[in-house]
């Protein structure tokens, strides 16, 4: 069965579930439409019957490149800190869902992309893939997920990441422990549905007692971001970042 939307494209293959994020034009760049879309996605994949495996990917050149500046650029502060809260509880949701997650990583995976790579519990990327958190570089700091970041690789190595707002490679990120294989990028999806398929072998009960388990262990867990955030958007210094960005792009 297969649901194809605007956004949002919902492939099931047996006990093996398939999600894409559709905007490619934008880089999959999460914006309030999106990120309510895949709210919607985490019900579906609750109730689907049979399910166990959730594979999530970006359509073409990118896995996400983080919340989208166009429309963040139009956000007040009030607006921005709601929109930064209901991203972090749709990670919460995602990273909760009793179901093993893998999220195949090309291209970017930028600031929210990252943050939504680091929900899943097992993470792919093809050799090409960029990873980075440049959210200091525009003049905020990142909006929600912090945490996952710092569980994932440490808290010495996300303060440089975080605090550089540089990006690396997938090399890096498989030394840094963020993801757990890096394959050959014309492989991506081949390897992520391999590897996916093998997980599905696994006991439906065990998965579902286990995932719990380890929600109980490594539960919610959110700090000021979204505050913070909103806080310095409003600032004469974001604004010129956000501006700057986004007359170089039309450039291109």
């Amino acid at each position: 069965m297969t649901v194809a939307g605007a956004l949002v494209e919902v492939e099931i293959r047996g006990a093996v579930a398939l999600v894409t994020l559709n905007r490619p034009a934008a880089l999959n760049a999460l914006d309030r439409a999106l990120t309510a879309e895949l709210g919607r996605v985490t019900e579906r994949l609750t109730s689907a019957p049979g399910l166990k495996v959730v594979v999530t990917r970006g359509a073409g050149r990118a896995f996400c490149a983080g919340n989208d500046l166009k429309e963040t650029a139009t956000l007040t502060p009030r607006e921005a800190e709601a929109f930064a809260t209901a991203q972090g509880l749709l990670l919460d949701r995602w990273a909760a869902l009793p179901l093993i997650t893998l999220a195949a990583v090309g291209g970017v995976a930028l600031g929210g992309g990252l943050v939504l790579a680091a929900s899943h519990d097992l993470r792919m990327a093809a050799d090409g893939a960029r990873f980075g958190l440049p959210e200091i570089t525009l003049g905020w700091p990142p909006a929600y997920g912090i945490h996952r970041l710092v569980r994932l690789i440490g808290e010495a190595r996300a303060r440089e990441v975080i605090l550089s707002g540089a990006p690396f490679d997938a090399t890096e990120a498989r030394r840094i422990g963020l993801v757990n294989r890096v394959v050959a990028a014309d492989r991506l999806l081949e390897e992520a549905l391999a590897w996916a398929g093998e997980l599905a072998r696994l006991p439906a009960g065990g998965i579902k007692a286990t995932k719990r388990v380890l929600a109980d262990i490594v539960g919610p867990l959110r700090g000021g971001e979204p505050q913070a955030f909103a806080g310095c958007l409003a600032g004469d210094e974001a604004q010129g970042r956000i501006r700057s960005f986004l007359e170089q792009r039309q450039k291109r």
